[in-house]
């Protein structure tokens, strides 16, 4: 069993007793106390109980709760087996889990005329609900089994259902709602700050790049009530080189990649951080020893946003006219709207487009849109690093386009598309639904003259920010960080590899170290490629085209 928690309004021990009442005309006389409360609950269930009409049978609860306790059903069909023979308004809501349960779970709660029950949590949302409807189940049992000798065995009864109950909300309730709010608006304000303020603090010490920031992502760890940019990334363009085979050409500059890779830098550090002898290095390491599994997790308390200047090339920017429902338009328009798209040096198509120019060889990638559903699925940490830690997911994702006036284009791509995937997917991998919100602009100069194809890079710790050329791959010669003559960037794929060899040594994977390719290692995190392969056929079979990677273009 999973651990549960949640809270409730009212009292659940009574919640029977008072959907009964309200199921049934008022009656007259004397107020009952609770010292005769259940006198006149024995009544109310005989009453519910009178023959009907058309002479059919209904079983009694008594044999409900017989069969489930003899393994013949299960809690979610016996509560709403309940719900139609006592009359009552059931609901398995989805919530969120407990602030003291470690890993990643869906969360579920039952809703019984209003009443709130016990949240159950779990690795599927399938079983989530069981656990929700066996604990809400739990605590009705002592009323139902107090009450046997009021539950007849058989009745004809055939009444229409209730109309549910509409309570007034508890003022702790309205309280709780609106502290939420409150929260949520203010990380969606400091947010952008903590962005505006790092970019400003970068740009100011390399004035001569401030032309870079014109597309911008960064990633913000959040611990407590602190808000602190740990990755940044700016660019919009893919290399025009072929494919590098010793891995030290940079294939996609767009930000958003170039922050996520950026991550992965300030990740892999605190991993060194937390595999060192140093008990006070270990101390400061995000990271703690996963509490379900062998891996490292994030420690309890800290959330992972990401903030982007400019909305996602890719499905993100779909026509706002657009629904899912197929029935809405042509199958082309879905397809081509919704479909994968692919970027070639900057511009985007879609998978299943007839424009895209296959005359000459260049590289493709997939769009950023894309690259974020993915990632929202097997997380942000890739391939590598799953060696060592459990999926990272982004909780919330922030806009600060002033050109976008809604998101639902990237509300369905991120979401939608994807939804129901989780079941499907092996442990500690799941669908994480971000939160998606517009947000105050972060003001940056538009990028301009022979700085147009530029981008820098930059993760809490670094001495300076680094600037890659999109198109050529690397590192400018101008660029305040180069990381040796061949000006490959510290985000390529071999210095990517060494900061891999570096935390397996130090963690004494002695099996990690044994790799000699970047992709042999890859594909040694059997369960991230499990979930990666899921992912693509499953794109594929709901029709938005199949995944490409990096291939050329003939």
């Amino acid at each position: 069993m999973y651990p549960t928690g949640g809270s409730f309004r009212g009292s659940r021990g009574t919640c029977i007793e008072q959907m009964l009442k309200k199921n049934s005309p008022p009656t007259s006389g004397p107020t009952r106390s609770p010292s005769n409360m259940n006198v006149g609950f024995d009544q109310q269930v005989k009453s519910t109980f009178k023959p009907g009409h058309d002479g059919r049978p209904k079983v009694s609860p008594k044999i409900l709760i017989e069969r489930y306790k003899n393994g013949e059903t299960n809690a979610i069909s016996l509560l709403h087996q309940l719900a139609q023979t006592l009359q009552f308004h059931l609901e398995m809501k989805e919530t969120v889990a407990p602030a003291n349960t470690t890993g990643l779970y869906f969360a579920f709660c039952a809703v019984i005329n209003g009443v709130q029950y016990k949240t159950g949590i779990g690795v599927t949302k399938k079983e989530a609900r069981l656990n929700a409807a066996e604990l809400a189940f739990q605590d009705l049992l002592p009323t139902l089994e107090s009450l046997k000798s009021a539950l007849p065995e058989a009745s004809s009864l055939d009444v229409p259902a209730p109309l549910p109950v509409k309570e007034e909300p508890a003022i702790s309730d309205i309280h709780a709602r609106r502290a939420m709010l409150e929260r949520k608006a203010f990380v969606n304000l400091q947010i952008p700050h903590a962005v505006r303020d790092q970019l400003t603090k970068l740009m100011n010490s390399h004035p001569e790049f401030s032309g870079c920031a014109g597309t911008t992502a960064a990633f913000i760890l959040q611990t407590s009530n602190e808000y602190e940019v740990v990755a940044l990334g700016t660019g919009n363009f893919n290399t025009k080189e072929s494919i590098s085979s010793n891995g030290r050409i940079v294939h996609d500059s767009h930000a958003v990649v170039t922050a996520r890779r950026s991550l992965m830098r300030f990740l892999y550090r605190h991993l060194l951080m937390f595999f060192s002898k140093n008990a006070s290095l270990t101390e400061k390491s995000i990271f703690q020893q996963s509490s379900s599994s062998s891996f490292l997790s994030l420690k309890s308390g800290v959330t992972l946003h990401l903030y982007v200047n400019q909305l996602p090339k890719g499905a993100a920017q779909i026509p706002s006219k657009l629904r899912l429902n197929p029935l809405s338009m042509s199958a082309w328009q879905v397809n081509n709207e919704i479909s994968l798209h692919l970027s070639v040096e900057g511009k985007v198509f879609s998978v299943f487009s007839s424009l895209l120019d296959h005359s000459n060889s260049k590289v493709v990638s997939m769009s950023t849109t894309d690259k974020i559903t993915q990632w929202q699925v097997l997380g942000y940490q890739g391939a590598l690093l799953s060696h060592f830690i459990e999926p990272i997911y982004v909780h919330s994702i922030l806009i600060g386009d002033s050109d976008c006036s809604e998101i639902r284009g990237m509300e369905m791509s991120v979401s939608q598309r994807v939804e129901g995937i989780t079941s499907n997917l092996p442990m500690f991998y799941c669908m994480m639904r971000p939160h998606i919100s517009l947000v105050p602009s972060v003001a940056s100069s538009r990028a301009g003259g022979n700085q147009l194809t530029y981008g820098i890079n930059w993760s809490e710790g670094d001495s300076s920010l680094e600037v890659v050329d999109g198109l050529e791959g690397k590192t400018i010669e101008d660029s305040p960080f180069k990381s040796g003559s061949a000006l490959a960037s510290r985000l390529c794929k071999a210095a990517m590899m060494h900061r891999f060899r570096l935390v397996a040594k130090e963690a004494q994977r002695t099996d990690l170290l044994a790799t000699s390719t970047y992709r042999e290692a890859k594909m040694m995190a059997k369960p991230y490629q499990e979930a990666k392969n899921v992912l693509r056929a499953y794109l594929l079979q709901k029709g938005f085209g199949s995944w490409q990677d990096k291939v050329l273009t003939q």
